[in-house]
């Protein structure tokens, strides 16, 4: 005979039920965890060097065999890029500059100045913010963001995108494709950002890796940087510039690299 309502049996079952979706439901909770997880911060490994020039050369920033590309993240700045602007010219190289859509919004002027020049505009974000937790949305908002003030400074669309720390999460990498970029890290960096950054000594460690085709990363602010770290990259450049130029590579910008865009 079946248990009543308030029957041993019958609560056991209950009990049992409600346990087991209850565990069923934790598990699906720490499964979409762990795929969120995941797609967050499976495209970070891309940080690796070995990673991005083993398995992702094009982001890696390599293209012509005969080109080196010559980057700057972080300006625009009122006290250092228009120095940079100066050496550059004096050198006749063009580079492209990857900036922060807050700073640009601030200091329009200088990005016209830095197209105004012949040099390139990128996007570097909307502020420099670390990618510890997922926020697709602010992702998508910033780079957008980010993207319309370069094209309105300069009366031309953005190609290219380098993420913050140089940290491409999921929602960074589909951010930068809904706003037509295409992502590009760097191949060789002169570690310029540090408070014991000399000009020989970021000369010496961009060149420890350059080869022809690379993308190099210098930092034109110290917006992030150690206080007046700007002036080691400045001060390493008609150094660098001679020595591509001895191997016979052609400095220039990630435009005239042989990249594909997005």
């Amino acid at each position: 005979m079946g248990g009543g309502a308030g029957s041993p049996g019958t609560g056991a079952a209950a009990t049992g039920a409600v346990a087991g979706i209850g565990a069923a439901a934790g598990a699906g909770a720490a499964a979409l965890c762990l795929a969120v997880a995941g797609w967050h911060i499976g495209p970070a490994a891309t940080w690796l060097p070995g990673v991005r020039r083993t398995l992702f050369p094009g982001l890696d920033g390599r293209g012509d065999p005969a080109r080196v590309a010559l980057t700057f993240d972080d300006g625009p700045d009122p006290d250092s890029t228009p120095q940079f602007l100066r050496a550059l010219d004096a050198l006749a190289v063009r580079a492209t500059f990857f900036v922060l859509g807050a700073r640009l919004a601030r200091w329009p002027r200088l990005g016209r100045l830095i197209a105004g020049a012949g040099h390139e505009l990128a996007v570097h974000g909307w502020e420099h913010e670390r990618p510890w937790l997922p926020r697709p949305l602010g992702d998508l908002r910033d780079v957008a963001r980010a993207t319309e003030v370069v094209a309105e400074t300069c009366g031309a669309r953005p190609l290219w995108y380098r993420p913050p720390y140089g940290v491409l999460t999921g929602g960074r990498w589909a951010a930068a494709r809904a706003a037509g970029l295409r992502p590009v890290l760097w191949s060789a960096w002169g570690r310029d950002w540090t408070a014991g950054a000399t000009p020989w000594g970021v000369r010496a460690e961009v060149t420890r890796t350059l080869h022809g085709g690379g993308t190099v990363l210098l930092h034109d602010s110290d917006v992030v940087s150690a206080p007046g770290a700007w002036r080691a990259a400045l001060g390493a450049l008609p150094g660098l510039v001679a020595e591509c130029r001895e191997r016979g590579l052609t400095v220039g910008r990630l435009a005239d690299h042989g990249l594909p865009a997005a």
